[in-house]
């Protein structure tokens, strides 16, 4: 099993942090850091456990083709009491090894995309 997040979601999650500081979410840059760090742990070591469901119909559009969005899932995060991570993927089989692999298309939370769920 192996975890891939796209550049674009990675660059997404590196401009987050500065955001997350700027707007004072968090009063140090470290902090905003290691919060951003410890998503993308969590997701790299548990997306496989969590519970998938079926993405909505607007998210399909982070896929290239028609057969991406009909596999089109997301599992949630949930960080603290008020903030929960939404993860979209789609998960493709290695022909070499037959193991799982999770590619992570967009990352989004309930207070940017709650009213799409």
């Amino acid at each position: 099993m192996s975890v891939i997040i796209l550049p674009e979601v990675l660059q997404y999650l590196d401009d987050l942090v500065f955001i997350l500081f700027q707007k004072q979410y968090f009063s140090y840059l470290d902090t905003s850091i290691e919060y951003i760090d410890d998503l993308i742990e969590d997701i790299k070591n548990n997306l496989p456990a969590k519970r998938k469901r079926p993405a909505p119909e607007y998210f399909i559009r982070f896929v290239a083709n028609l057969e991406q969005a009909a596999n089109m899932q997301y599992a949630v995060f949930k960080k603290n009491k008020r903030t929960s991570w939404y993860v979209f993927f789609t998960t493709y089989e290695d022909e070499q090894t037959g193991d799982d692999i999770f590619l992570i298309r967009y990352i989004s939370n309930n207070h940017m995309i709650a009213q799409h769920l």
